[in-house]
């Protein structure tokens, strides 16, 4: 199925800093609840990841995450999800994060 550029151009994919991290047990698949600063523009947004099989808590903090920050916000087993952070199934069908491939500022847009 082929999308029009505007069809893009309406996804809002941002770059963010994990700030927060927490275990998420109430989830039916194993995730971490997890706090992300988009800058001044955006803000601060949360979101349920299911990343625990390759990134453990500590190693998620302060690292550089892009995530769809125009998306309705989504209950999920009582939280309240406001991004999607974006990865990729690997072989065994676990996600691994999309991140930029040097720092770059909280808040700067997917193009």
């Amino acid at each position: 199925m082929s999308i029009t550029w505007d069809d893009f151009e309406k996804i809002d994919m941002r770059a963010g800093t994990i700030i927060e991290v927490n275990d998420f047990p109430e989830a039916r698949k194993p995730a971490y609840q997890l706090t992300i600063d988009f800058g001044l523009l955006i803000g601060i947004k949360r979101s349920s990841a299911q990343i625990t099989i390759h990134y453990k808590k500590e190693d998620l903090l302060k690292r550089q995450v892009i995530a769809v920050v125009n998306f309705p916000p989504k209950q999920i087993a009582g939280y309240t999800s406001e991004c999607l952070v974006l990865g990729i199934y690997d072989a065994n069908n676990d996600v691994v994060l999309l991140f930029p491939g040097q720092p770059v500022m909280n808040g700067c847009r997917v193009g």
